[in-house]
């Protein structure tokens, strides 16, 4: 409020325009000179004798000048300030040095305390930009894991609605063809049931029939009387069939609907182990379901988690084992360079770090056509033929990892170790 627009000092002789402006009277001396009497600021047409002096203004700021000037000079002396105390931090003039206040102190030219503490603000400055760029880092990677989980979660939506709607169709599947299947054995022993009523219809009539002649005949001939006899056995014999025959067909429809969960089960995979996708290294690449992964040398476009491993291209499974006994079977295939077991889940993500047990590490090796157990030092493993998949068991409780080949039920190597924290199936 107290510089001049033109030269951005304070008002040296200021004068007032009709406008309200204020200006230098030398400043605005310069700016009429062109031949153009406006107001350099809102450019409306002044009149000759448009300027007149701001006494008000003018006072104000040759008061500001004299405080400054003021602050140059010593409070005590009137001196000019010239010297730095270094033990009480603040400038003196050269009679409070040789004052009993400061005679003792150590002393420095203003202009070198100067210097030396903008050195100090331009260090502190550094560390500051050092610092910022930090945080930025830290808030462009955390803005990177938002949308980095906001795709991961709508990909595992649509993998999970893909499932079901696969499930949905095999169940309607399943339902129309039992349903059509049901209708059709419904006709084919309605239309039996049919025929068997009007067998036993017609046989019913041929009964009464014969009962009737029988009982005329009954007084007349003995022989008779056998032969309805032989007939009631015969009856007997057709009606414990039946019987059979509709037990038969009601453990067929138990039978049925144990199969119908028999067919969905093998519709549905399950998988032990799922692996953390948050985890991986940028060069694995997962597969939707998250239970294979392959090696790829472009880095994926993925956050600087501090899950995320770094160094090697490592995962681990998503669920934490802490208690109990569990197992799972892993598919090497061709691979010729891999390490399988399990990982504390404390373990280093962002520093290399050999693959030992005091490192939180219990694995398998195979590289280079050997096998080793990672063990300090690593143990050579004797397997002469190569296994495609190789079957992990995990007691946690007892404190044993056990390897087998799961082709020949054989052991493999078994670690012990008693696990002070869970741990985690891992991948390399």
């Amino acid at each position: 409020d107290l510089t001049c627009p033109i030269c951005c000092e304070i008002f040296a002789d200021p004068v007032l325009l009709q406008c309200s402006h204020s200006f230098c009277r030398s400043c605005l001396k310069r700016c009429w000179d062109t031949g153009l009497r406006e107001c350099p600021v809102c450019r409306k047409k002044v009149s000759k004798f448009g300027a007149s002096s701001n006494l008000a203004l003018k006072n104000v700021c040759e008061a500001v000048l004299q405080v400054k000037k003021e602050k140059l000079n010593c409070d005590l002396h009137g001196e000019r300030l010239k010297l730095f105390c270094v033990n009480d931090k603040e400038p003196i003039c050269v009679v409070c040095q040789t004052s009993r206040l400061h005679k003792t102190h150590d002393c420095l030219p203003i202009e070198e305390a100067i210097e030396e503490r903008k050195n100090e603000l331009s260090t502190y400055l550094k560390n500051m930009h050092d610092e910022l760029e930090t945080v930025e880092r830290n808030h462009a990677s955390c803005l990177d894991m938002f949308k980095f989980i906001k795709d991961q979660a709508l990909q595992t939506q649509r993998l999970i609605k893909d499932q079901f709607e696969q499930l949905h169709k095999v169940l309607d599947q399943e339902e129309s063809r039992r349903l059509a299947a049901v209708k059709k054995e419904e006709e084919m022993r309605i239309a039996k049931i049919k025929d068997k009523i009007k067998d036993l219809s017609a046989e019913v009539q041929t009964l009464r029939e014969t009962i009737l002649a029988i009982q005329h005949q009954l007084k007349e001939d003995n022989i008779l009387l056998l032969k309805v006899c032989i007939m009631k056995n015969h009856k007997k014999t057709k009606t414990k069939h039946i019987l059979n025959y509709y037990l038969q067909k009601k453990f067929e429809r138990y039978s049925k609907r144990y199969r119908i969960w028999e067919k969905l089960l093998d519709d549905i995979d399950y998988n032990p182990v799922t692996l953390d996708p948050n985890t991986a290294h940028p060069c694995l690449v997962l597969s939707d379901q998250l239970t294979s992964l392959h090696y790829k040398k472009e880095n994926r476009c993925c956050p600087d988690n501090p899950e995320r491993f770094h160094m090697s291209a490592e995962v681990v499974g998503m669920t934490a084992l802490g208690s109990g006994s569990h197992q799972w079977v892993v598919e090497t295939g061709s691979n010729q360079d891999w390490l399988l077991g399990v990982v504390s889940v404390s373990v280093s993500r962002k520093a290399e770090v050999s693959a030992r047990p005091e490192n939180g590490y219990f694995a398998l090796c195979f590289r280079d056509g050997e096998f080793m157990a990672m063990t300090s030092p690593p143990t050579p493993v004797d397997i002469k033929n190569n296994p495609k998949q190789i079957k992990l068991h995990l007691d946690f409780n007892k404190g044993t990892l056990s390897f087998f080949h799961p082709e020949e039920e054989k052991l493999i190597f078994q670690f012990r170790h008693t696990f002070v924290e869970a741990v985690l199936p891992y991948f390399y």
